[in-house]
């Protein structure tokens, strides 16, 4: 007799990323409101801060995938990180005046 099978057959596990495979997504370029912008995925092992997209000023938690964009002229400083779909839907959204924040 056989041992009982615990997973169906074609499904194997994943196994983890090895240490010193990249956990960032391929950067390229797209054209928005007239400049390029270069944007890279990140994937959820790679996402480990709280960020707030700019898209929906809705909170990105950490381990959740996301796309990082910055103008390729500007700053590093100038980077955001939106949810994937608010920034493919970016130019069907009207801009979302961002939240006060409390003091504190």
């Amino acid at each position: 007799m056989s041992p009982r099978r615990n997973q169906p057959r074609g499904q194997r596990k994943q196994q983890p990323p090895a240490e010193d495979a990249p956990r960032y997504g391929l950067e390229h370029t797209e054209e928005w409101r007239g400049e390029e912008w270069v944007v890279r995925g990140m994937g959820a092992g790679a996402a480990a801060k709280r960020y707030r997209c700019p898209g929906c000023d809705q909170e990105i938690p950490p381990g959740v995938p996301h796309v990082v964009a910055w103008p390729r002229l500007g700053d590093i400083g100038e980077r955001r990180h939106w949810h994937r779909a608010c920034w493919n839907a970016r130019d069907r959204r009207s801009a979302r005046p961002p939240r006060p924040r409390r003091p504190g």
